[in-house]
């Protein structure tokens, strides 16, 4: 199977496992992508998902020599335009590129590996950017700096990937899954209803108008108001203070 979904405590690994390939996706592995975040999605034991490529790579984006992707709803790579209501992270080593890219920013967090690289490598093939690439890169980097990587189809370090936004954490190499897993593991620690709720408000409120943003946010809130309540009551009651686990 080219995508192996493993569930470890609360964390879901979701893993591309095309070594032959670099990773790479076919409709195959497509097909595979979709249904493994559809079960993150409904698994009821599972948080936070951390996705990974296999053999220190994360993916060159589509299989040039298959090139048998098709327009499917959810994206021709399979997921990029679901929407899943948990949080789900990055862990990236090696290439990162062209569709593999825009995997990636599909993602809420990227953690790199030194020595990753991150590019729009489609460029020099011709390819376009149909999985939400043109969309979610400007919105993490700014509309100059996407252009730049976009237009010139340049590699971009983990270090500058960092600098600009587009890494959140920068680990040794070799270390991205591990460091991924834990910051997974952490999410996972909290009451799950408000980590879920203010992750919606914040998606749902981009690039609308502050007022939207507000009214999208309050909305959001009260609903998870009986959770706020106990954990009030708990801090209240001792638990958490000065910084303490609760």
């Amino acid at each position: 199977m080219p995508v192996h979904y493993e569930l470890r405590e609360r964390v879901a690994l979701i893993t591309l496992e095309r070594r032959d390939r670099r990773n790479a996706v076919n409709k195959e592995a497509a097909d595979r992508l979709r249904e493994a975040w559809q079960h993150f999605d409904s698994d009821g034991g599972a948080d936070v998902a951390v996705f990974s490529g296999a053999d220190g790579v994360f993916s060159a984006g589509a299989d040039l020599k298959d090139f048998d992707l098709v327009d499917h709803p959810d994206g021709f790579l399979g997921f990029t335009r679901m929407v899943v209501s948990k949080p789900t992270i990055a862990a990236v080593e090696g290439y990162c590129v062209a569709g593999g890219l825009e995997m990636a920013l599909w993602c809420d967090l990227r953690v790199a590996g030194d020595g990753s690289v991150f590019g729009c490598f489609e460029r020099r093939f011709g390819v376009p950017l149909v999985d939400g690439g043109t969309q979610r890169l400007p919105r993490l980097i700014g509309t100059s700096r996407a252009l730049d990587m976009i237009l010139t189809g340049r590699p971009v370090d983990a270090d500058e990937a960092h600098q600009i936004g587009l890494a959140d954490r920068v680990v040794p190499a070799g270390s991205a899954l591990t460091a991924a897993v834990e910051i997974a593991s952490a999410i996972a620690s909290f009451p799950q209803e408000t980590v879920r709720s203010d992750r919606m408000a914040l998606l749902e409120g981009l690039g609308r108008p502050i007022v939207e943003g507000l009214e999208i946010e309050r909305r959001y809130g009260l609903g998870v108001l009986k959770v706020a309540t106990e954990g009030a009551a708990r801090f209240a009651g001792g638990a958490g203070r000065r910084g303490v686990d609760l």
